[in-house]
């Protein structure tokens, strides 16, 4: 799922002999090639239907738009379940876009073999055929939540909901920036992604920290979404060395923030922790139980 870039020689390596800054981890796309390749059967019936008479060519068409529905939502439907098995606690897809996949794929290709001389029987038969084979080789959705132990559901549904908006808040902001073709700019906001992550990972695993942490993973991350959609167009328009250098610092400045609020939700667990132990020793000693 990811890759570590950075060293000597990268854009934002340190040079020869020094450590580098830091390793940026790319997360890559879920939908990979294999998703990839099924935008190419619409594309392939719409065309071999053109020479099939009025009704080959009704069949054709209305078979590759299905099947390219199908593709989307495959594509769709991988990148759900990536992010749904990156998090400790996740709600299930509310929409199945991968059987709803299958499905549709069935139908594409029962429709291709009514425009060819299938005929009904065989038709059907390789469209339950299709739907076999794209349920092997991509599955299905999650089925059910995904929830801690120990942490009461009303608790888990408040950080779930926050996670899915802060991550939307994050993809938004790659997606503005990734317009500008620039890879350097591109590694700095996955620099700054990885320490928001780094805080909703901490949320997810004591839901206690929401409290603290939802300015940060709601207010901080929608205004950075919001500057990175002007930055991106003031930049597209002219590239100004100065807009650059405020962006660059404002993600440095949030980065900066999110580290030294994460560090400091991890050392208040920590003291939590500890307050626990002092008192339960204090109890055990009362009961007359001494720890060797």
């Amino acid at each position: 799922m990811a890759k570590r870039y950075g060293g000597e020689f990268s854009p934002d390596g340190a040079g020869k002999g020094t450590a580098p800054k830091g390793s940026v981890k790319v997360t890559v796309d879920a939908a990979g090639t294999k998703a990839n390749l099924l935008f190419l059967p619409p594309v392939i019936l719409a065309f071999t239907s053109l020479n099939e008479g009025p009704t080959g060519l009704m069949l054709g068409l209305i078979g590759a738009g299905i099947l390219a529905l199908a593709a989307w939502l495959l594509h769709e439907g991988l990148r759900a379940e990536a992010a749904y098995d990156a998090r400790k606690i996740a709600r299930r897809p509310a929409l199945p876009r991968k059987m709803l996949a299958s499905a549709l794929t069935g139908i594409g290709v029962f429709l291709a073999g009514m425009t060819g001389d299938a005929g009904l029987i065989g038709s059907i038969a390789f469209g339950i055929a299709a739907t076999g084979l794209h349920v092997a080789a991509f599955g299905i959705d999650p089925l059910s939540d995904k929830r801690m132990e120990g942490i009461d559901t009303f608790q888990q549904d408040r950080v779930a909901r926050v996670v899915v908006e802060a991550e939307a808040f994050l993809s938004a902001m790659a997606d503005h920036v990734a317009s500008l073709k620039d890879r350097k700019l591109d590694l700095r906001v996955v620099q700054f992604q990885n320490a928001a992550r780094e805080m909703i990972r901490t949320v997810e695993e004591d839901p206690r920290d929401l409290t603290g942490a939802r300015k940060y993973l709601g207010v901080y991350l929608m205004g950075a979404r919001d500057a990175a959609a002007k930055f991106a167009d003031l930049y597209r328009r002219g590239a100004d060395p100065a807009a650059r250098g405020d962006f660059e610092q404002l993600l440095t400045d949030l980065e900066t923030s999110f580290d030294a609020k994460t560090r400091k939700m991890l050392t208040d667990d920590r003291s939590d922790m500890e307050i626990e132990i002092k008192v339960l020793r204090d109890r055990l000693q009362r009961e007359g139980v001494r720890p060797e």
